[in-house]
């Protein structure tokens, strides 16, 4: 593995100097990209050079353009004659939100370059998602269960899929969609240049990259998990029961122009959200259970300034690229600890300030001493309200029902169900279909359905059980 982690390297000619020229350097200059970043100028010039990617960034060190301008560099120059149900490059993502996000930057990067693109994603209409791949694109921007079950369906062909990137590959690995993702890359062109990026390299990330690189150019530019520097950070220290009032009384303070709010739970995020607009603020929430057009809608309220306060569970912590959010708020500790660098890493970017504030109960305290192991630092108390008493829950609310168990609504990102993570539960089997790809066909056979014995007590079945 070569390991290139020079961010000294000249960018004083702007794109062009790393290989960008005629059509797309003008659609890039004209959309505003003119600077590279280091992991831009690290990863631009050895993808052209037709070499595999490992890269570790944090979101918003700009590695979206980092894989997306070298595909669009060699895709310019095939012609517009397509293979029918086939991409020419595909883009995994974990969530919904980023998918989304890539393909707007690809369409801005590519304007005017008869380039074609389409989403693949759960929780929006499949017959749709069908027709768009029908006639053949260059670029497929999609998440894995979805794709998933359109390549096994014979729906999707990635036989002729040249370039492979799996982006947040971290992230994938958190939801359970590794053994998708191995199946989808087996199912690409034997001849594919690849990319991975992750913001962290677990031991299972590492074995990934092994399997599907081969002799990658390693790229990084922060060691991982660093929290950008332009964040403040800091720790407020207070009982569950408090965390309602020192949120309402500090979203007060007029200085909070844009603040995003995480809970670890959907569950958390609705009952924080009817809180909020109990204490007389307007707030929008975004989590697993929220149809496609409802986070859609809620993202772009807060993106365009109509919504002042975002809730949102961890989906939301990577790839939203959100302007100009000036406070994250930490509700309750992930329970991944890498989670923290990704959710704070929403504010503070671009170079501009950003404050992030921790709202942490003292049975909280060993996720707060993982997160200070994967920051190397330990987060300052800005104030304690441990010893003041509970506040009174106003007449008329009733308290909220509190999750049975730690991780029993944690959100899975693109759809309502959580995929085993790597080792931990058997994978999906895939029955092949006729027509679909041999890479997802299962075998033969299976359980039978199962049928209800018919009963003494006139064939009725007893009452289900509360869910």
């Amino acid at each position: 593995m070569t390991n290139e982690n020079n961010n000294a390297v000249e960018t004083n000619g702007g794109f062009a100097a790393l290989g960008i020229t005629g059509a797309l350097l003008k659609s890039t200059e004209k959309a505003g990209f003119t600077d590279p970043k280091p992991i831009q100028v690290q990863a631009i010039p050895a993808q052209l050079e037709g070499r595999d990617i490992l890269g570790i960034a944090q979101t918003g060190s700009g590695k979206t353009a980092a894989f997306s301008l070298p595909i669009l560099s060699k895709i310019v120059g095939f012609g517009t004659k397509r293979l029918p149900r086939t991409c020419r490059a595909l883009i995994l993502a974990p969530t919904r939100e980023l998918a989304v996000q890539i393909e707007e930057t690809i369409r801005t990067l590519s304007k005017g370059l008869h380039v074609s693109t389409a989403l693949v994603l759960g929780g929006v209409s499949r017959f749709s998602q069908i027709k768009r791949m029908a006639p053949g694109i260059d670029i497929l921007i999609a998440t894995p269960g979805r794709l998933t079950d359109l390549v096994r369906e014979g729906q999707i062909s990635l036989a002729d899929t040249r370039f492979l990137v799996l982006d947040e590959a971290d992230r994938m690995l958190d939801m359970g969609f590794i053994h998708d993702v191995k199946r989808i890359a087996k199912a690409t062109h034997r001849d594919r240049q690849t990319a991975l990026f992750s913001a962290t390299m677990p031991h299972e990330i590492e074995q990934l990259a092994a399997g599907l690189l081969k002799n990658p150019v390693r790229v990084e530019v922060a060691p991982q998990g660093t929290t950008a520097g332009e964040i403040t950070q800091s720790l407020v220290m207070a009982r569950t029961k408090q965390k309602r009032k020192i949120l309402s009384d500090m979203l007060a303070d007029e200085t909070m122009k844009s603040v995003l709010i995480f809970a670890r739970t959907k569950h958390g995020a609705d009952r924080v959200t009817k809180d909020l607009e109990r204490d007389g603020f307007e707030a929008a929430v975004i989590h697993g259970n929220k149809s496609q057009n409802a986070r859609q809608k809620a993202l772009n309220g807060f993106r365009e300034g109509k919504v002042r306060i975002l809730v949102a569970t961890d989906i939301a912590a990577r790839g939203i690229d959100v302007p100009g959010i000036s406070h994250v708020v930490n509700f309750d500790l992930p329970d991944e600890a890498e989670s923290y660098v990704h959710r704070i890493g929403r504010t503070g970017r671009n170079g501009a300030d950003g404050i992030a504030i921790t709202l942490c109960d003292p049975t909280e305290s060993s996720k707060l001493r993982q997160v200070e192991r994967i920051i190397r630092m330990k987060l300052p108390v800005a104030a304690s309200h441990l010893d003041q008493p509970d506040p009174v829950r106003p007449r008329g609310e009733q308290n909220a029902p509190r999750p049975q168990a730690a991780n029993d609504d944690r959100d899975a990102g693109e759809t309502g169900e959580r995929r085993p993570r790597n080792g931990q539960g058997k994978p999906r089997k895939f029955g092949g279909k006729p027509g679909g790809n041999k890479a997802f066909a299962g075998k033969p056979g299976g359980k039978k359905p199962f049928r209800a014995k018919r009963r003494s007590n006139g064939g009725r079945r007893p009452a289900e059980r509360a869910a």
